[in-house]
């Protein structure tokens, strides 16, 4: 059994008894794409738009996979919402992946590879480090999401439609990371 690093992954420090395997990285895979197909389709009632837990799905698994695996497991839920599969909050396959959430997307995989790689060097163990990342995160997402909504439709309603309405929810999402995530460190050195 190898001993956890100190800048082990949460996934890691969790399955540090388990053989290292590719079975237990294609599960991780098939379990981040899971919640984040479950998590665009959950709405929770919220103002100014209904919020979904998307956004937080993708930076978790960034925090808790490490960045190759949260890659992995970004472009496998983007390959499985390419081919159809609905996985999306609305619609399915490439015409939809290149319409108006195509930055958001894009987002999605640079976000998650992002913070991936702030936990790879032991980040997110902490109120104040999984702010940052987070942040980070959320930052990556947002521009890119807007920046292709405004290189559409210009920059008042891209702002006004793809991000003012979600600031207040993505706020309640960053304070449930930092009180989460902190959590989860202290459980998996049990």
């Amino acid at each position: 059994m190898n001993a956890i690093t100190v800048n082990a992954t949460l996934a890691e420090s969790f399955w540090s008894g388990l053989a290292a395997s590719r079975l237990r990285q294609v599960l991780a895979v098939l379990v981040g794409t899971l919640a984040l197909a479950i998590s665009a389709r959950i709405q929770v009632p919220f103002w100014p738009v209904p919020m979904t837990m998307q956004t937080f799905v993708v930076l978790m698994i960034g925090a808790a996979f490490g960045a190759r695996l949260a890659v992995a497991t970004l472009f496998t839920y983007l390959f499985e919402g390419a081919i159809g599969l609905p996985v999306f909050a609305t619609g399915t396959g490439l015409a939809y992946m290149t319409g108006p959430t195509a930055g958001y997307l894009i987002g999605f995989l640079a976000a998650a590879t992002l913070v991936g790689w702030f936990a790879d060097r032991g980040l997110g163990r902490s109120v104040a480090t999984t702010l940052l990342a987070f942040v980070a995160g959320e930052v990556v997402i947002f521009s890119l999401g807007t920046g292709w909504l405004a290189a559409q439709f210009g920059v008042e309603k891209a702002l006004s439609g793809g991000l003012l309405p979600f600031l207040p929810g993505e706020g309640v999402k960053l304070a449930l990371a930092c009180a989460l995530l902190p959590v989860l460190w202290r459980l998996s050195r049990r």
